[in-house]
C-alpha cells in the first residue's frame, strides 16, 4: 500500500472513530519525514479513563501484524465495532498514547521504521 493511501486510511478511520462523539471542533496535524509520520487528532470531548483504557489498549497491541490489518482492512467495512476497527490501526503503527487534554481527548499516533524516533516528532513540550 502507498503511504498516501496508508495516511489516508489511519486519518479516515481516526476521524470517523472522533466524529461518532459529535465534537465541535475537530483537529488533525500531519508531521512526515522520510522514515515516518506523527499524526495528531484533538476533539472537544473529554472521555472516561475506562474509555481512554479502551481507546489505548486497541490501538497499541502487543503485537504489530501490518500484513493483517491491510487485509482485513479492507475487508472490514464500517459494520465493524470500532474496538475491532482501532486494533487493525493499532497493528499497522508504531504506537499511539491517548489522553485528554484541557480541551478534549489528543490521539497520536505514530509510523515508521525501526530508526524513527517519535519523540522527536511530540506536539508539546520535548523534555
Amino acid at each position: 500500500m502507498k503511504r498516501k493511501e496508508f495516511l489516508n486510511r489511519l486519518i479516515g478511520e481516526v476521524s470517523s472513530f472522533l466524529l461518532e462523539g459529535n465534537p465541535l471542533r475537530m483537529v488533525i496535524s500531519l508531521h512526515q519525514e522520510e522514515d515516518g509520520a506523527h499524526l495528531s487528532f484533538f476533539d472537544d470531548r473529554q472521555r472516561s479513563e475506562e474509555e481512554l483504557k479502551r481507546i489505548r489498549n486497541a490501538l497499541n497491541p502487543k503485537h504489530t501484524r501490518p500484513e493483517l490489518a491491510e487485509y482485513y482492512g479492507m475487508m472490514a467495512g464500517h459494520d465493524t465495532s470500532w474496538d475491532a476497527r482501532l486494533k487493525l490501526i493499532g497493528w499497522q503503527i508504531k504506537q499511539a498514547t491517548v489522553q485528554n487534554t484541557d480541551s478534549g481527548v489528543q490521539i497520536e499516533l505514530w509510523l515508521g521504521s525501526d530508526s524513527f524516533n517519535p519523540s522527536q516528532f511530540s506536539i508539546g513540550e520535548k523534555s
